[in-house]
């Protein structure tokens, strides 16, 4: 039976998927042999090192940092696995590409909606009005990326296996046994989802700036950015009862809808992947508190 106290989460890389624990990681990649290998570590996580910061809001920007640098290092490891030897990527490549995709979606969901929205600012009555223009551009921009690269072929595979991760993670959460056959009949949605966390951001950043008035295009660029920690420690706590608490799930509900632009049934072989990946954490996770996130 799953541990009510452990939430796992994990991501979908290049032919793979990647789970966490709170004290666990594992990279699982399907060869181009065939064969499945899993690149498992401890994480010596900041949650259970400083108690403080578990603290609400405090504790999501700090699980938003860490679900960055492993995102990065499952990145580095798949990448070299699915490639095979002769297409090796150097850390360097990762982190230039990492680097660019973050400076990317700062640009798109955050720099470019602002621009737009303070050009009709003269035509908008209110700083709301203002604000749920802005965030209106946002959310617009978003889907039509997400719509956009998921007609890559590419794309569509890891979003296959991003199916299987939340396949995977249901069927813990359910107490079910972890094998392909059980694991296939549970849902590819799952509250905690990034997919989700990202909608939520959006819809906070709409009433966290609606407290910054209207000041010059350069001070509400650099604002957006500053505060980017403070909108996803909220948006955290946000996911984090949706997930817990059923009166709060019509909150979560529209990111779960988005998760059909995300996310692909899975083939078996996806899912034995996302399998292999979660019991490795699973067999080396000692029961611990309950600080962990996004699915």
């Amino acid at each position: 039976m799953a541990d009510p106290r452990m939430l796992i989460g994990g991501q979908a890389v290049l032919e793979g998927v990647m789970m966490r624990s709170p004290r666990w990681t594992s990279t699982a990649v399907r060869l181009p042999s065939g064969e499945v290998t899993a690149f498992t570590s401890a994480f010596d996580s900041l949650l259970l090192r400083r108690r403080w910061l578990r603290a609400p809001v405090i504790r999501g920007a700090i699980v938003l940092y860490e679900a960055l640098t492993i995102g990065i290092r499952a990145l580095f490891l798949s990448a070299n696995a699915a490639l095979g030897e002769d297409e090796k990527m150097t850390p360097q490549q990762v982190g230039l590409s990492v680097v660019t995709g973050l400076g990317l979606a700062i640009a798109l969901f955050f720099v470019l909606p602002t621009v737009v929205a303070r050009l009709a600012d003269p035509y908008l009555a209110s700083v709301y009005t203002l604000n749920l223009a802005e965030g209106a551009v946002r959310v617009g921009i978003l889907i039509a990326y997400i719509a956009s690269i998921g007609r890559v072929p590419d794309i569509r595979r890891v979003f296959g296996y991003h199916g299987a991760e939340h396949k995977a993670v249901n069927a813990y959460e359910a107490g079910a046994p972890l094998v392909t056959e059980t694991v296939r009949v549970h849902s590819r949605f799952h509250p905690r989802c990034g997919t989700s966390f990202l909608l939520i951001v959006m819809i906070v950043a709409i009433i966290v700036f609606s407290f910054l008035g209207r000041p010059p295009l350069l001070l509400r660029i650099v604002s957006r950015l500053a505060l980017i920690p403070v909108v996803a420690g909220l948006s955290y706590e946000v996911i984090r009862a949706g997930a817990r608490f059923r009166w709060f799930r019509p909150l979560v509900v529209p990111g779960m809808w988005l998760q059909r632009l995300t996310t692909q049934e899975p083939d078996d072989r996806q899912i034995e992947v996302a399998v292999r990946a979660l019991r490795e954490v699973l067999d080396r996770e000692q029961k611990g508190p309950d600080i962990m996130g996004v699915a």
